[in-house]
Formats: C-alpha cells, structure tokens, sequence
C-alpha cells in the first residue's frame, strides 16, 4: 500500500472509455457503502492524471478490518504478516537503542511510560502513512479490476459487472472476522502476556518492598536495643518507594508483640494494582526476644523468610 506507482496516467487507466462508462463501472466495483466519497476520490485521480496521498480515517484506526471490509483479503493477509512484523522490528530495534543510549538518564518511575510513548508514535507514524496512501490504493485496485473484467469479458457487460460486484463492494463477514482477530488479540495478551509481564513487576516491587522493610527493621532493632524501647518516632524517608511504613507498638491480629515495622504495597499501576494495600510485618516478640515476620500476601508471593515464620 504504501508503495504506489506515482505514473502518468495511473496504472491500469482505461483511455478508451467514456466518462458515464468508467463512472457506471466504478460504481460496480464500489458499491453502495460509501459510493459518493471513493467516487470523489477516483474523479479527483482521473482528473490530475496521477496518485496522490489523501487522508483516510478508518484506515488510519483500523486497517486490517477495512481491508477485509473492501473484500482485499490476500492484501489483509500480507500487511498482517509483513506490516506488523516490519512495525515490531521498528519498534524492537528503537527500543533496545534506546534503552542502551538514554534510558539511563530517565527517572525509573516514566520508564514504562516512556517505552510504550516509543512503541505508540511508531504504530502511529505508520498508521499515518498507510491512511494517507489508503485511497490511492483503493483506486488502484479498482482500476485493475476494471481492466481485467474488461480483458476477459469485453463485450459482455453482466459478466464485468458480475466481476466487479464480486472483487469489489464490501463484506460484512470480512469487517467481523477484522474485529474478531483484534479481540482475540487482546484476549490473548490480557490472558498470556500481560501476566508474564506483571509477574515480572509484581516480583520487582515485593523484593523492594521486603529489602526496604528489613533494612528499617534492622534499624528499629539496633534502637529497641539499645534503648529498650519501640522508636515509633523514627522518621522514615519512604516518599519515593512504593511501599508505606510506619513504625507501632501494636499490630492487628498479633498478641505477643511490643514493637513492629509495618509495610503497605502502595501507588503501583496496572496490572500489578492488586498489590496495593498487602502489607508485611517484622514484629518483636517480647516472650522470645526475637523478630519475626508475617504478611497479607499469598503464599506464592510471600517472602521465604516470612514463610518460615
């Protein structure tokens, strides 16, 4: 699509008809949905000789249902294959270059923002570029099928126009089987993908969370130490880590405890939100004199140490 011969006259241009003819076998292979604007569009490329880029919005936000729309299925099949792994190349090659060359200076928090920002503009510079060749395409393709039922049937008008409403015109199966791929698409990435990838997050921000939290109970134990006492005025910095902290003598649902560093998982994003609210708990146990610990999290996700506990 995005590489159409800019000729003079276009490819396939019929001389020899006349201007109702050449109308009357667009609007064979146009149909009746949206006759008047790719009637316009075709006008206009007779008219200046050559193709040209126009806009086209439902190419623009949804190419491959309107390829199967406009009954173009072999195209459907080759810009689904080629165009997206062509569009995924892009976007790999961007992003590994990226990420060795300025990731490092962005802040951790927009790194995530910032990959999917590259991977967006990518899709969107070529969702622009197939919009703005998409009605040059289609006139091409009208002009071919012009031709060929033409060739084969030149003197028999009910076999072009038969040709012709059957190349062209439009599928309602085709716009269904477009949309029905996409939400299998997504189905497919919120059921298989996107857990690999909060997995990932999830085990990222637990083994913060727990190594932050031990380093502030190691603290709250030197104190409780040396001074005999629950430090539950000890400041703690946590402005920038996804977990809250707080420092108390008691904790819900544990008796035998007179000190205790509690941590809340807080202000992650999707699709780990489900983590916001879990707390894990280092509690002194004045009985034993030792620390131990217990937490929200299921047992998959809890730290060994905790489950040990």
């Amino acid at each position: 699509m995005l590489f159409i011969e800019t000729d003079s006259p276009p490819p396939f241009y019929q001389e020899q008809l006349s201007e109702q003819r050449r109308k009357q076998l667009d609007k064979w292979f146009i149909g009746q949905r949206s006759q008047r604007y790719y009637m316009k569009r075709f006008e206009q490329f007779d008219a200046q000789g050559y193709l040209s880029p126009k806009w086209h919005w439902a190419a623009f936000f949804m190419t491959l249902p309107w390829l199967l729309y406009r009954k173009r299925y072999m195209d459907a099949i080759v810009y689904s294959v080629a165009g997206w792994s062509f569009i995924q190349l892009n976007i790999t090659l961007i992003l590994v270059a990226f990420e060795f060359v300025a990731m490092g200076y962005i802040p951790d928090a927009y790194h995530m923002m910032v990959r999917i920002g590259i991977a967006a503009v990518i899709w969107l510079f070529w969702a622009a570029m197939v919009a703005r060749w998409t009605d040059a395409y289609y006139y091409r393709m009208a002009r071919r099928e012009i031709a060929d039922a033409i060739n084969d049937y030149p003197r028999d008008l009910a076999q072009q126009e038969a040709h012709l409403r059957r190349e062209g015109g439009v599928s309602m199966v085709g716009l269904g089987l477009g949309f029905g791929f996409f939400a299998f698409a997504l189905a497919v990435v919120y059921g298989q993908f996107l857990p690999i990838v909060a997995l990932q997050k999830e085990r990222e921000v637990l083994f913060d969370a727990y190594n932050v939290t031990q380093s502030t109970q190691n603290r709250v134990a030197l104190i409780y130490e040396q001074t005999g006492r629950c430090p539950v005025d000890l400041p703690l910095g946590t402005e920038l880590q996804k977990v809250a902290m707080r420092v108390d003598t008691e904790v819900a649902g544990v008796k035998d405890t007179d000190c205790a560093v509690v941590a809340t998982v807080r202000d992650v994003q999707f699709p780990i939100r489900y983590l916001n609210g879990k707390t894990m708990v280092f509690y002194h146990q004045p009985s034993t004199g030792s620390w131990r610990c217990i937490s929200s999290l299921n047992k998959k996700q809890t730290p060994k140490r905790c489950l040990a506990n």
